[in-house]
């Protein structure tokens, strides 16, 4: 059974992308974990005193995620199963524990948590993107599933296909949406696009099940032409690979970061090279 998990902070942007995500998991038969980890607060004088004890932290966290599983089970109306852990400790360390032991189809998190940080995923979901080998969607603020994911765009530069490409995750994302497939290359300069290349002949071997289509996109902007692409075409998801493609290379630079998400309003999903 597939299982899609979703860390929260009880925030706003967290349940905007814990609804997503359910209706994410009612439409492709998955599970549902929700995940919350939390910290032990300590004041920054000059001798750190904790601020609460570990047993009300726990007791507190506990108590949040039992009145959210209730909410959700009312709104699932058993049409999936819901699953909750609390833990202790750092966010993405107990994240990536986690991962390694469920191998999620999906990890869905919200672009803004209750920090209030303005970026693409928030300084948590960039350092999870990182360290987390399992997919990772980034829900912007305000964003619905609504009738679902029909056409999915996997922005790649056409570089070192057969030693990066991600073929089996793509291949069961577009298959599990029964989606219309688009592969985006993005350009300042038309010369640069050799359908005759060998990385673009392989690619189009690589992936020739899903029945891409290739658009070659114009722009001296790699991240405002996915933009104008997504949006002119209705696209509801887009595949990108973090330490390869040239659209994340500045992922964790808070203003490419911020730009991405806020102007796009599109779902981003996160997969890492082979």
């Amino acid at each position: 059974m597939k299982t899609i998990i979703i860390p929260t902070d009880f925030s706003n942007v967290a349940t905007n992308a814990m609804n997503y995500g359910l209706d994410m998991a009612i439409d492709i038969k998955a599970d549902v974990l929700l995940f919350h980890v939390y910290n032990v607060p300590v004041s920054m004088t000059e001798v750190p005193v904790m601020l609460i004890s570990v047993d009300e932290l726990q007791k507190n966290a506990e108590e949040q995620m039992a009145s959210l599983k209730k909410k959700v089970e009312h709104i699932v109306s058993g049409k999936i199963k819901i699953d909750t852990q609390t833990r202790l400790g750092d966010t993405v360390d107990e994240l990536e524990a986690l991962c390694k032991r469920v191998q999620p189809f999906a990890v869905i998190m919200g672009s803004r948590g209750a920090s209030g940080i303005e970026a693409l995923f928030g300084s948590t979901t960039l350092t999870a993107i990182r360290h987390l080998t399992s997919p990772v969607i980034s829900v912007p603020r305000g964003k619905e599933y609504g009738q679902g994911i029909k056409k999915i765009g996997f922005a790649c530069d056409f570089r070192d296909v057969a030693d990066t490409l991600p073929q089996a995750v793509i291949i069961e994302v577009v298959k599990q949406f029964n989606a219309e497939f688009h592969v985006l290359n993005v350009s300042y300069n038309p010369k640069q696009f050799d359908k005759g290349s060998g990385e673009y002949v392989l690619l189009k071997t690589m992936l020739r099940e899903l029945n891409p289509l290739y658009e070659f996109i114009q722009n001296e902007d790699v991240e405002e032409g996915i933009n104008e692409f997504a949006e002119k075409n209705n696209l509801d998801l887009v595949i990108t690979i973090p330490k390869k493609h040239k659209l994340l290379e500045g992922i964790f630079n808070k203003s490419s970061t911020r730009k991405l998400v806020f102007h796009s309003h599109i779902p981003v999903m996160c997969v890492h090279e082979y």
